[in-house]
């Protein structure tokens, strides 16, 4: 039997201020909270999609420029739009070669997030 690895169970951004950061997460992206919260040094939160890996956030030193966390959303110019709409300033929807539609963000710690649909 080959060792592989079966599946991504978690991401963890370490974060300067819970209280704005899970906020964001759920009220700005509609992510479930599943554990810790605005008050709490470790929270994990969860996309709609129960499969899918959750995202910790984890009190301490915000490390940016290291990645990119991808979310799938079903419409990303409606994504867009709602997000330009609460004063956010997401790079403009453009299409890739590789058949998705996308864009970048950061979030309130400066991490890297894209947003993207097949195309």
């Amino acid at each position: 039997m080959a060792v592989t690895v079966e599946k991504i169970s978690a991401v963890t951004f370490r974060v300067r201020n819970m209280k704005e950061s899970v906020r964001f997460y759920r009220e700005i992206l509609g992510m479930e909270l599943l554990d810790g919260g605005e008050n709490a040094c470790f929270s994990t939160l969860r996309p709609k999609d129960t499969q899918s890996a959750v995202l910790n956030l984890e009190q301490g030193r915000s490390v940016a420029d290291w990645g990119r966390l991808i979310f799938h959303v079903p419409d990303v110019d409606v994504f867009w739009a709602h997000l330009k709409a609460l004063g956010f300033d997401p790079e403009r929807p453009r299409d890739a070669s590789w058949g998705e539609r996308y864009f970048h963000m950061p979030d309130p710690d400066g991490h890297e997030l894209s947003f993207a649909c097949p195309i």
